[in-house]
């Protein structure tokens, strides 16, 4: 194509097609287009009238290249050589901070240990199971109920012992866990494969779970407590005094909590996580089948955030005088400049948690006639989630007082929950401390 009087017959020329074509179909169409717009074509001059070839390549079907004499393809341009081809685009735009590496930059600062860093990647890797068998729950007969119910009286679900299994599993393999509190177990469990850390991990393994079948977003919550000794596998000869530690080991506050995060299960698989240090949110990419960093740093919305409240209504009447009072000032137009709030309720926390997180407004579940307490558990709902928030600029609140700072005095303790941007929280406190 270099020879300035080249022109080839037919037979050149479809060899010549083909092999563009050929190249084109090898990824590499930017190049190929620019270096074919720069060579000193004469093609087809050998054909008085216009040629129609058929070029084709392995990878590509058959294709019909019409040439006419006059035309761009044939026209003689001047010889400039192989244009350079300029990178698409800049390193930056291929970079990914993925879950792992973050972990890693987080313990060399000090911030978490080894330790830490393997229990969170085990229950990144269980998050990654449980989103597999939800995504596929409907065609892998994993919906419907278990035929059992939990410690709390509650109909399990399939995916509820399925995804308590799948932590429980996790945690054991990471062999640096020393106690585990499921909301699917009826009291703590030692773990004797432990061999380092002995992290207390208490866990909601499935929340939601109620909306499986309806293929509505669910997830798994969990808190990590700082270990001590109180529980140990060598005080086996007396279990009954070996639980009673354990129970004591697990019942901590949240202000104790190491880490907390969810995992929600919805069109994306999202990894939320705190150590103590900011909110950080992870997307998982299933192309690569990490969780990458999607949300660094996050920040509830406060007085710029959406006027959005989230509680289940039906229980209007069982609540007390104060919070229905606060519910109808939410509606009260006139109060907010014409326009009241807006309800949105899914009945998944991690589902109604993660859009407070993200658009501001408040979440609660409070206390009823039904439920003197709640229905939320504080041990692996309420205190985890509270850090979180908190760590994210909001605030978790009874109502009354700071749910971090409520001290538990059994595992499936429950306790009514307010979370949301500091200055939703507030003015529900403002009626419910009366």
């Amino acid at each position: 194509a270099n020879t300035p009087n080249f022109a080839p017959d037919h037979q050149s020329l479809a060899t010549m097609a083909s092999a563009m074509m050929m190249t084109c179909s090898m990824g590499v169409a930017p190049a190929c287009r620019q270096q074919v717009a720069a060579m000193p074509c004469t093609l087809a001059r050998s054909a008085p009238r216009s040629a129609s070839l058929k070029v084709s390549s392995p990878t590509m079907p058959v294709r019909s290249l019409r040439i006419s004499p006059g035309s761009a393809f044939t026209q003689r341009r001047p010889q400039r050589g192989c244009m350079q081809v300029k990178a698409a685009s800049s390193d930056e735009e291929y970079s990914m901070q993925t879950l792992t590496t973050w972990l890693l930059k987080e313990e060399s600062k000090g911030v978490i240990d080894g330790e830490m860093a393997t229990v969170l990647s085990s229950i990144a890797t269980a998050c990654k199971q449980i989103a597999n068998l939800v995504n596929r729950s409907g065609i892998s007969n994993l919906t419907g109920l278990a035929g059992a119910a939990n410690i709390q009286g509650e109909d399990q679900k399939k995916l509820d012992v399925v995804s308590n299994t799948v932590f429980c599993n996790a945690l054991r393999a990471s062999g640096r866990t020393g106690t585990i509190a499921s909301e699917e177990e009826d009291l703590p469990v030692a773990v004797e494969e432990t061999f380092s850390g002995n992290y207390v991990v208490v866990f909601d393994p499935l929340d939601g779970s109620s909306n499986i079948d309806a293929g509505i977003s669910t997830g798994s919550i969990f808190g990590i407590y700082d270990p001590n000794d109180e529980c140990k596998i060598e005080d086996m000869d007396d279990p009954e005094q070996m639980m009673k530690n354990c129970v004591l080991n697990v019942c901590q506050p949240g202000t104790s909590l190491l880490a907390a995060g969810y995992c929600l299960y919805s069109s994306s698989t999202l990894f939320v996580l705190t150590v103590g240090k900011g909110t950080w949110g992870f997307t998982y990419d299933q192309a690569v089948g990490e969780f990458v960093l999607s949300h660094p740093d996050i920040k509830i919305p406060d007085k710029d955030g959406q006027k959005i409240y989230s509680f289940n209504e039906g229980n209007y009447q069982g609540w007390s005088p104060e919070l229905q009072q606060y519910m109808d000032s939410l509606k009260d137009a006139d109060k907010w400049g014409g326009k009241p709030y807006s309800s949105r309720y899914i009945g998944s926390l991690v589902g109604d948690f993660h859009r407070t997180l993200l658009y501001g407004g408040i979440y609660g579940y409070p206390p009823d006639k039904k439920n003197k307490n709640g229905k939320l558990r504080l041990l692996y709902e309420c205190a985890p989630m509270s850090m979180i928030m908190e760590q994210a600029g909001g605030k978790g609140s009874t109502g009354t007082s700071r749910v971090m700072e409520v001290e538990p005095t059994e595992v499936h303790q429950r306790v009514p929950l307010f979370v949301g941007s500091n200055t939703e929280v507030e003015y529900l406190e403002s009626f419910v401390k009366k």
